[in-house]
């Protein structure tokens, strides 16, 4: 199991390079090509919320992503440090936080359209999402 770790500062401009390094490292552990445009779309999508997430609750902490390649899968992790709210919690600015959890619902929508397999995790201290596709293993040279 390999492991690409990658951390960057909660800036829109970094999501560009996240999302070429995702692409890399997904075509070299054998995501389809095909694929790879839905790879960098997802990979696009959960690190701007990331960003948003953070720069919205004022974090200098770096974003995180795992791109881990396992035997039969390719991973990527998005992690942010945001306080995700508990549903139904008060909050003083309910309009902000209204329109808020409305762009973060669409944006885990558009992944989960390019993605079969994603998981969402959030909490006090920060989130997750996982996003995992198959890999196709290298073909197997056979020698006289």
């Amino acid at each position: 199991m390999a492991t690409v770790e990658l951390r960057f500062s909660a800036v829109p401009g970094h999501v560009r390079t996240a999302r070429l390094v995702a692409a890399s490292v997904a075509r070299k552990a054998g995501v389809d090509e095909a694929v790879l445009d839905e790879v960098r779309l997802a990979v696009g999508e959960a690190c701007s919320r990331a960003v948003g997430l953070h720069q919205n609750s004022g974090i200098t902490a770096p974003v995180r992503v795992l791109l881990i390649e396992d035997e039969k899968q390719f991973s990527i992790e998005v992690g942010d440090e945001a306080p995700h709210p508990v549903s139904g919690s008060a909050s003083g600015a309910a309009d902000d936080a209204d329109v808020e959890a409305e762009e973060d619902e669409m944006g885990l929508a558009v992944i989960s359209g390019l993605v079969d397999d994603v998981e969402v995790h959030t909490g006090a201290d920060g989130g997750q999402i996982r996003m995992t596709w198959p890999t196709t293993p290298p073909p197997t040279v056979v020698l006289p």
